[in-house]
């Protein structure tokens, strides 16, 4: 799944334009390597976000088959990490 997409299904960021949007000023990382919209996500990658207030890290657990999953499920395809 593309990493703007998986963004948007597993609720990190409200709309897919919002992680475009960051995905181009280059906010967003993959395995320390800086990300475009079309770069796709695996099990167990390292998404790492630079928020102007801190940076956030997640791991990938699973990919959705769904375009959107409830917002109380996050927790199954994503863990935040330090």
């Amino acid at each position: 799944m593309r990493i703007d997409k998986f963004l948007n299904a597993v609720n990190i960021t409200k709309r897919r334009t919002v992680a475009q949007d960051m995905l181009a000023n280059g906010v967003v990382s993959i395995n320390g390597k800086v990300a475009k919209a079309s770069k796709n996500v695996e099990v167990g990658d390292r998404i790492s976000i630079a928020y102007l207030k801190g940076e956030k890290h997640y791991e990938v657990l699973q990919i959705p088959v769904t375009k959107s999953t409830p917002k109380s499920q996050q927790d199954q395809y994503v863990k935040e990490t330090d």
